[in-house]
């Protein structure tokens, strides 16, 4: 038990020591697994992606306003970290900006700034402040560094898994499985689930915030997440509790609250008298 004690000792110190924030919500987060290391991955994986015969990356009219939404973004992130003190958690970002010829529904951002956005999201994207919503949203997940802080969760909770095999070594195989399989559960439906939801709700607040500040109408963003909801009528869909994504009116609910405060960055953007 000792050496089991010196270990969550250093689990925790760990822990602390890559503690950092989040930009806008303040929030502290642990990173354990290199930023750096998840860029450089990203940027493999992207042109991986992106050479692949199987791959039709598209040159239109419509992968035009992808890169201009997606660089008028871009611009308004990185104002944003330069002016707040967080210049450095940019640094090795290396933006680009695609659209694929695929009916998924889908988009997202890898870290480091490699975005992609899916044909088959256009349609529900409507106008350029859809564009700009999805993509907002998708970027913000970069900026908040959310893949390398799942990542570190993921270690820590299999960190966790081995200590309490150790810990455990002693007991009958009966015990050792009913705590495994409870350790499990525990981790996935009270930290990591509810984590990924958190991590969501939070790229929803930067993603708002961000959209605005490139001078986009932070209103149009409950118009696209009720033709998001519009668009999965019907498919099933896992509990809130055991899903990664927190629920389409849970999601609204919280862009009409933020609105005041997008709509000042709004304002600020465009010209016009902020109350």
């Amino acid at each position: 038990m000792k050496a089991l004690n010196l270990m969550v000792i250093a689990a925790a110190m760990l822990s602390i020591s890559s503690c950092s924030t989040v930009p806008i919500t303040g929030r502290s987060r642990v990173n354990i697994v290199s930023e750096s290391e998840m860029q450089n991955v990203a940027a493999q994986s992207y042109t991986s992606l992106l050479r692949d015969p199987k791959t039709k990356v598209l040159n239109n009219a419509d992968a035009t306003r992808v890169k201009r939404v997606g660089q008028k973004i871009q611009a308004a992130v990185t104002k944003y970290m330069n002016a707040n003190g967080y210049a450095e958690q940019i640094q090795g970002f290396n933006w680009e900006f695609n659209l694929i010829d695929s009916k998924e529904v889908n988009a997202w951002c890898m870290p480091g700034g490699k975005v992609a956005v899916y044909s088959g999201i256009l349609p529900i994207a409507k106008d350029d402040a859809g564009l700009a919503t999805i993509m907002g949203h998708e970027i913000a997940h970069a900026i908040a560094q959310h893949s390398s802080e799942r990542a570190s969760q993921a270690a820590l909770a299999e960190m966790g898994g081995s200590l309490l095999g150790a810990a455990t070594s002693g007991k009958s195989q009966m015990a050792q499985s009913i705590l495994n399989q409870a350790y499990g559960i525990g981790a996935q439906g009270f930290v990591l689930l509810p984590n990924s939801r958190k991590q969501e709700l939070e790229a929803d607040k930067l993603g708002l915030i961000f959209m605005s500040m490139a001078g986009y109408d932070p209103s149009s963003a409950i118009s696209f997440w009720q033709r998001m909801s519009a668009a999965s009528a019907g498919a099933q869909k896992p509990s809130e509790f055991l899903s990664t994504h927190p629920s389409d009116a849970t999601r609204i609910a919280q862009i009409q609250r933020l609105l005041p405060e997008a709509q000042r960055y709004y304002n600020s953007a465009t010209g016009k008298p902020i109350r």
